[in-house]
């Protein structure tokens, strides 16, 4: 056993993941309250991390989603495929005027002191429909998963999602596959699916048959309802506060072998310091500082959990998976959009410490 889990050394699929997929519409650094055109990227937390394993790392990678059969739900498809990742879906059918739809992420990229805006349109949302026995997680494990995943923001869209979610971590967890959840705590998200308490009792239900879990101190203490530690960091790049509240966790929680997260520090929307941590086992681990260069921080965080599982799923030092974590999640935040332009090339280079000098 590496890392304190049993990786499979081969299956049909490396990664599976389940979540909503969503499509952002992105003016830029317009404010949509000025905006004349947008681009559209597809995105949702679990499947931004299995399409950068598949286009970058190379990786046999499937989300278990909803698609509605539509002119939006057809766009999403074809960025699904085009990401190499294998589409599971229960489909639904759009009646012409209310839905069920795919939901709708509005996000401007902001500039300099002016931040990024994030809101939504989760009405209808065929996703928030999904609910256990809408996948054959039997068939679907069938040919072999070496790892498993969802996230916090998928459980927390309706009564029936966060079920859903249990359901396929017993089921990858009992053909063989490491599971992992990224707690991804949204406060709007909970309060309107039954607040704090049941935030914390509904991810329990998950959480005991998880194996690695993402997330920052926050997410910690709001996802599994741990107290926070009277530790005072110096900076958002101080991983102190993050590390004491491990014991806390394992405590609840003696099953996780693996917490991990980045650190960031925000000093405009633009100009940001990166860094990444892990406890592995046991060993804290704590990544480089990079300064970036912002061109769009949405996905940095899905990009850092993509290369921190690649790294894991291939034996790589548990400090030499953090790394490619937080290289190939710095390398996401220079390009547009919610999933990855990067080659594995240019993450390792990175990892190794690699400039930015132009490459002829």
């Amino acid at each position: 056993m590496e890392y304190g889990l049993n990786i499979c050394k081969d299956g049909a699929l490396d990664f599976l993941a389940l979540g909503a997929l969503v499509h952002r519409l992105d003016p830029g650094i317009i404010p949509f309250r000025k905006a004349t055109e947008c681009k559209i990227h597809v995105s949702g937390g679990e499947f931004n991390v299995a399409a950068n394993l598949a286009d970058c790392f190379g990786m046999k990678t499937a989300v278990a989603s909803a698609m509605v059969n539509y002119p939006i739900g057809d766009l999403i498809a074809e960025r699904v495929r085009a990401m190499g990742v294998k589409p599971i879906y229960r489909h639904f059918e759009h009646n012409g005027a209310t839905g069920p739809n795919m939901a709708t992420v509005y996000s401007d990229r902001g500039a300099g002191v002016r931040p990024p805006v994030v809101f939504y349109n989760r009405a209808n949302e065929a996703g928030a429909m999904l609910k256990p026995g809408d996948f054959d997680w039997k068939a679907i494990c069938g040919g072999g998963v070496r790892w498993a995943h969802s996230g916090g923001i998928f459980a927390a869209l309706s009564a029936t999602t966060a079920p859903l979610v249990a359901e396929m971590m017993k089921a990858a967890k009992e053909a063989g596959a490491v599971t992992s959840f990224d707690l991804n705590f949204r406060e709007k998200l909970w309060k309107i699916s039954g607040g704090a308490e049941k935030a914390v009792e509904t991810i329990a239900t998950i959480v005991r048959n998880v194996d690695v879990l993402i997330g920052n101190e926050e997410d910690l203490q709001k996802g599994l309802g741990i107290p926070g530690p009277d530790v005072h960091a110096k900076s958002k790049l101080d991983p102190a506060a993050f590390f004491a509240m491990i014991d806390n966790v394992v405590k609840k929680h003696p099953h996780v072998k693996i917490v991990a997260t980045t650190l960031r520090e925000v000093h405009s929307t633009n100009r940001h310091s990166w860094s990444a941590v892990a406890w592995i086992d046991g060993k804290t681990y704590v990544a480089p500082t990079a300064e970036l260069d912002v061109v769009d921080r949405v996905g940095g965080g899905d990009g850092f959990a993509a290369g921190f599982i690649y790294g894991l799923l291939t034996g790589e030092k548990p400090e030499e998976a953090l790394k490619l974590g937080w290289a190939h999640g710095a390398l996401l935040t220079t390009f547009i959009g919610d999933t990855t332009m990067a080659t594995l090339d240019q993450v390792r280079a990175m990892a190794k410490g690699g400039s930015a000098r132009i490459q002829r």
